[in-house]
């Protein structure tokens, strides 16, 4: 396997969830990985929202931008290792052939953006995603990458997706 892991984060808007995701696991990998987010359809700008739940966990959120998932599939792209869904529309819609062919897997996370309601629940809802994607990231972090093979590998990326990792109100 690689000595750095390319994993691009993918969610139908790119505004939050794979956002946040990317974040992480920059953070979070400690030059292991090198993460990447997109969506199929970018909304254009990363929600505010997402951008003040990084920074109270003390993560950067410089250069993090709603781009096209497009940018990923063309010949000058970075090859990736890993595609990782985050939001259930993303799980269920046809990606495009990554160059590499990396491992896939689909780690669904409630959407903070779609909460309308109060800005204490919104707030509480953006906090509960980061919650969540931490959990899964850490785990993935600490795999043994080198020492699965790739059926292991994909069972236990699965696995990590299917985790109940809602934290305790």
């Amino acid at each position: 396997m690689a000595s750095r892991y390319n994993v691009l984060f993918l969610c139908t808007g790119n505004s939050a969830r794979s956002i946040i995701a990317e974040a992480l696991l920059n953070h979070l990998g400690r030059g292991r990985f090198k993460a990447y987010s997109a969506g199929r359809f970018p909304v254009g700008e990363v929600n505010p929202l997402a951008l003040d739940v990084l920074r109270r966990n003390g993560l950067r959120t410089e250069g993090l931008r709603s781009k096209s998932w497009s940018e990923f599939s063309e010949l000058e792209a970075p090859e990736l290792h890993f595609v990782f869904t985050v939001c259930d529309r993303a799980a269920e819609e046809v990606c495009p052939v990554w160059p590499g062919q990396p491992i896939r897997a689909h780690w669904g996370i409630a959407d903070p953006a779609a909460v309308r309601t109060s800005d204490v629940d919104r707030i509480r809802a953006f906090s509960r995603a980061f919650q969540e994607l931490n959990a899964r990231i850490s785990i993935f972090v600490n795999l043994r990458l080198e020492a699965l093979d790739n059926f292991s590998l994909q069972r236990e990326l699965d696995r990590i997706g299917t985790f109940d990792v809602t934290p305790a109100e």
